[in-house]
Formats: structure tokens, C-alpha cells, sequence
């Protein structure tokens, strides 16, 4: 095991040696200043001003900025509709692809419009290029901008001192994070991907070997922390994922945004300590959830030891249970992809969740039981954790008699009602749809498993799914024949879709919107200087606070849940 932990250490060394960099040049985009891409973007995006009339220099308060924001999620998931929805008379369908039903392409719409990529359909059998390109990859850049831009209000709300309100433009935003960021770095990482091997071509079909324009999604697909694969076995595929470097960078890509945002937030705050902090208290519940499922699945399972095999390392086998994963990245990296692709909520994945040890299994469920709040999506991440840091601050500042206050903004009622809205409506949703799923006819033909298992695969769809992941534990599925052996007339299918569709938009929009609203009320307040009765939230004990209360509020609310799916099983077949 000492060499995986050293290619893991290895690995997370180049992320945090590289996030303050990128962090501080995310900082000087979002405050408008001048940076090396200028000269060559700022045309672009002054033509784009124009086209679509828009004054970049028109402020709006909180509410014009979320309607802006729906206003474009709404058009973009009509026009990702309209496509799959079309798919049979398309440009670039080399294979012939029929369209979409409606409850899939429902589904479908409302993944990429979450910036979720659940997919309850496979990628090579099922969509044309014009389909991946012009509408899944398109909702990949909108829909991780939107994540971004809705931090960057947050955080303007927060360090406003002039107190009228006013949160920047949607518009400017949503434009300059694509142009500035997600464009450029798209397009270095196709390079990347191509030289290793990735597939980048709108051939057809040859021999029984699916291709297509790969490597252009793959490359915003984790950068994005969107997750869609271009093939159903997303990153295990070789035609996707096709060596251990190009693992390595698809991995590298996920963590690179969401872990720089916090470096992001000290330098606009004024104060880089503060992101160093919510840095630290990241990369801690990271690094356990990391070191579980690797010792977990290097141990294997019971079932394995029973049967005569050897779990441990040999010559030419990283050992450990192999199930489920490829031989090419072997335990160490499989491990690392599975806690990275969780807790970051990208969902793409080189292993089955299925395959995972009971302890293993239960590592991906407890990061998405933060509710995103360790790194998370792009831009998702940072402002649900900036949540929990304001209920930090008010739990913190009642047990101690002190003023709740950040940064100068005081805390009251109101704030706490809105963070508490947007911290908790998410497993508000899970845990409504699970119980429908489990006690209703209308989910129990989409349970493949049964007994933990099952619930496992239940559970961790609509949590993946309102946590905008994307990840599945297997067995779980929203598409069956109508005349299947054991399906209850067309059930199955409509509700599994549709179900997860709108725990897709309610788990995206709802926390949005709470989040905006906090930002529209902390712009409105004065900035108040520190004073005696002031907590700071710089120093490393805030930051153990702060992890308490993830894991209180975040993780512990599903504890019955995990008690009843993985930890079962690792109390009985797959003990550690």
C-alpha cells in the first residue's frame, strides 16, 4: 500500500501546487483586470456585448441576477430538448440514431442543464455526434459557467461595502468565465487528450468499434465536473481514458477549478488566509474519504479471502479487489478516481460503484452526503460550503456569546433561515424520493439488487441525482422494454425518469436561488469593523469547526440511510 499512498500523495502535491496559481488568475478574471488572454479574448467578447445587447456594465440585484440565470437555463435546457428530441434528422448521425423518447430526453435535459450528466441512456448506441456536440458538450460550458457565476455573486454580496445591493451582471459573468476559462482550457486539454490516444474524428463506425468527437467533450466533461461520458462505460473505456497519464490529467482536470476557488475567494475577500482555511477544511474530509476507500478495496472482501484468492500485491497485480475496475490503473488510482469523481461531483468514473467493498461503497455516498460542500462542482462547491461556513459562524457565535458576523456582515435570522434552506432542501429531496422508490410500485421495476444492495443503488440515484453527481451505483435504471419479463407496464420507466429529472432541477435551482438571496441581503449591509466580540474565521480552529458541522448537518443527516445500505453489508457478506 506504501506506493499507492505515495502515487496519491504524488498526485494531490501537483493539485495544491498548482490551485493558488490558478485561483489568483480566476480572481483578477472575475474582478475585470487585465490578463494575459486579453488582447486576444477581449474583442470576442465585446462583439458577443453587441450581438446580444447586453451592457456589461448594468448592475442587478439579486433577483435580476437569478432571473437572468433562469431565464438562460431555461432556454438551453428547451434547445437540448428540441435536439434529442429531433436526433433522426440530424447532420453527423453516421449510425443512424433514432430520437429520443420523451421521459429519456426529459431526463436528459435536465442532467446537462444541472451540470448533473446523469444518463440513463448509452452514449455510442443511442446519440448522434450533432447530438454530443451541439447539446450535450454546448450544456457542458453553460452549465459549469452558471455554477461559477453564482459563487461570484455570492462572493461580491459578501464583500460589498457600498450596501445597495447589487450582485454584477449574469450576463458579463456567464461570458467571461466561458471566454476566459472553460474555452481555453478545453482546448489545451483536447490537445492533451488526443496525443494520448483519445478518439477526436466524426467517422462512422468501423468493425464494430464505435468512435466520434471525443476528446472535445471529454475535455470540458471534467473540467466542467460535468460527468457524461461519451461511451456508457464513460472513463473505463480505453477509447476515452486510454492510459495511465491520460487517467492521471482526466483526474487532474476534475480537481483543478474546484480547488482553486478557494484561493479564488481569499483574494477577493482581501484576505487569503480565509481561503486557505476552507483549502484546509476541504482537503481533509478529502484525504479520509481517500484513504478509507483505498485501504477498503486494497483489503478486499470476505467473499474474496473465502474463496482462495489473493488479495494481496504480486508480481504484475496491484492486488486487492479487482472487481469492477481495469488492471491498467489498478487499486491506488481507481480509489483516488472514485473519492475525486465523488466528492467533487463530477460523476465520471473508471470503476463500478457496484464492485466496491461495503466499506469501499459507502465512502461515494457519505462525499455526496456533504451536499457538495467538500470542493463539489464548479462553482456549486465553494458556495454551499461558504454556506456551511455562515452556520458555522452563527453556531460558532452562539456557544461562545459573540456576534455572528463574516468578513464585517453580521448573521441574522433571516441569513440563517435562507443557509439553512439552501443546506438542507437537497436531502430534503433524496430522502422523499428514496421512499417513494422503495415503498411504491411505480420504483421497485428500476431495482435490479435486492436486500442492501438494492437500497443501496436506490438511494444513491436520487443522491447523486439532487446532488447534481451523476454518479450511479449501478443496478438502478430508468429505461426498460415495456414487455419485460417483470416490469409493471411502463412504470418503471416514467417514473425513474421523471422522478430523477426533477430531483435534478429542484436540487440545482432551489439551493441557487437560496444562494442569491443570501447574496442580495449581505450586499445591503454595512460592512462593520472587528471588534472584541468578533470570531475569526481565519485561524485553524474555525476550521475544525467548520468540519463539524459538515459532517453534522451534511454527512450525519443521512446516517439511518447509510446504516441500512452499505454499512449493513459491511457488517455481513463484505466486512473490512
Amino acid at each position: 500500500m506504501g506506493q499507492g499512498f505515495l502515487q496519491i500523495a504524488i498526485f494531490l502535491a501537483i493539485v495544491v501546487a498548482v490551485a493558488p496559481f490558478f485561483g489568483a488568475y480566476m480572481a483578477r478574471v472575475f474582478s475585470d483586470e487585465r490578463v494575459f488572454l486579453t488582447p486576444v479574448v477581449a474583442p470576442v467578447e465585446r462583439g458577443l456585448y453587441r450581438l446580444f445587447r447586453v451592457d456589461p456594465d448594468q448592475e442587478q440585484d439579486w433577483k435580476a441576477y437569478a432571473k437572468s440565470l433562469v431565464i438562460v437555463s431555461v432556454l438551453f435546457a428547451l434547445l437540448l430538448y428540441v435536439i434529442l428530441r429531433t436526433q433522426s434528422i440530424h447532420p453527423f448521425n453516421p449510425s443512424g440514431f433514432r430520437s429520443g423518447t420523451w421521459d429519456v430526453s426529459f431526463n436528459t435535459a435536465s442532467s446537462f442543464l444541472t451540470n448533473t450528466n446523469w444518463q440513463f441512456y448509452g452514449g455510442e448506441t443511442t446519440m448522434s455526434y450533432f447530438s454530443q456536440m451541439a447539446g450535450l458538450a454546448v450544456q457542458n460550458f453553460i452549465s459549469a459557467a452558471v455554477g461559477i457565476a453564482v459563487l461570484v455573486a455570492l462572493i461580491r454580496g459578501i464583500v460589498a461595502r457600498h450596501g445597495n445591493g447589487t450582485l454584477g451582471n449574469f450576463y458579463k459573468d456567464l461570458t467571461r468565465i466561458i471566454l476566459y476559462i472553460l474555452v481555453p482550457l478545453s482546448i489545451v486539454a483536447t490537445v492533451v487528450l488526443v496525443s494520448q490516444g483519445v478518439l477526436q474524428t466524426l467517422g462512422a463506425t468501423t468493425g464494430g468499434i464505435a468512435r466520434g468527437p471525443v476528446a472535445s467533450q471529454e475535455a470540458i466533461k471534467m473540467l466542467g465536473t460535468n460527468g457524461g461520458g461519451f461511451f456508457n462505460v464513460n472513463s473505463a473505456y480505453p477509447l476515452e481514458n486510454p492510459s495511465a497519464f491520460s487517467n492521471a490529467f482526466e483526474m487532474f482536470l476534475i480537481m483543478l477549478i474546484p480547488a482553486s476557488l478557494p484561493f479564488t475567494f481569499g483574494r477577493m475577500v482581501g484576505n487569503r488566509r480565509q481561503g486557505w482555511v476552507i483549502f484546509g477544511a476541504m482537503s481533509f474530509l478529502f484525504l479520509v474519504s481517500v484513504v478509507v476507500v483505498y485501504a477498503a478495496e486494497q483489503h478486499g472482501t470476505p467473499a474474496q479471502h473465502l474463496a482462495g484468492l489473493n488479495t494481496g500485491h504480486l508480481s504484475g497485480s496491484t492486488g486487492g479487489n479487482l472487481e469492477g475496475k481495469d488492471q491498467r490503473f489498478g487499486i491506488a488510482s481507481s480509489s483516488l478516481f472514485t473519492a475525486i469523481t465523488t466528492v467533487i461531483s463530477c460523476g465520471a468514473v473508471n470503476t463500478a460503484f457496484q464492485s466496491l467493498t461495503g466499506l469501499g461503497g459507502l465512502v461515494p455516498m457519505a462525499n455526496l452526503g456533504y451536499s457538495e460542500s467538500v470542493f463539489g462542482g464548479v462553482g456549486t462547491g465553494l458556495y454551499m460550503m461558504l454556506l456551511f461556513v455562515l452556520l458555522a459562524v452563527f453556531i460558532g457565535g452562539l456557544m461562545v456569546g459573540r456576534t455572528p458576523e463574516y468578513l464585517g456582515k453580521k448573521i441574522e435570522p433571516k441569513d440563517v433561515k435562507l443557509v439553512s434552506i439552501g443546506a438542507l432542501f437537497t436531502a430534503l429531496i433524496v430522502l422523499v424520493l428514496t421512499g417513494l422508490a422503495l415503498s411504491t410500485k411505480y420504483g421497485g421495476p428500476s431495482i435490479y439488487a435486492s436486500g442492501p444492495q438494492g437500497f443501496s443503488e436506490t438511494f444513491y440515484a436520487y443522491l447523486s441525482q439532487a446532488n447534481n453527481n451523476g454518479s450511479a451505483f449501478a443496478g438502478y435504471t430508468g429505461y426498460l422494454q415495456p414487455n419485460a419479463p417483470g416490469n409493471v407496464g411502463a412504470h418503471g420507466i416514467t417514473f425513474a425518469d421523471v422522478m430523477g429529472g426533477f430531483a435534478m432541477l429542484f436540487g440545482r435551482f432551489v439551493p441557487i436561488l437560496a444562494v442569491l438571496a443570501v447574496a442580495g441581503g449581505l450586499a445591503k449591509k454595512k460592512v462593520a469593523p472587528a471588534g472584541l466580540g468578533t470570531m475569526r474565521t481565519d485561524t485553524p480552529t474555525f476550521g475544525v469547526l467548520l468540519i463539524g458541522v459538515v459532517v453534522l448537518i451534511g454527512a450525519l443527516t443521512f446516517l439511518p440511510a447509510f446504516l441500512l445500505g452499505p454499512i449493513v453489508q459491511s457488517l455481513t457478506t463484505q466486512l473490512f
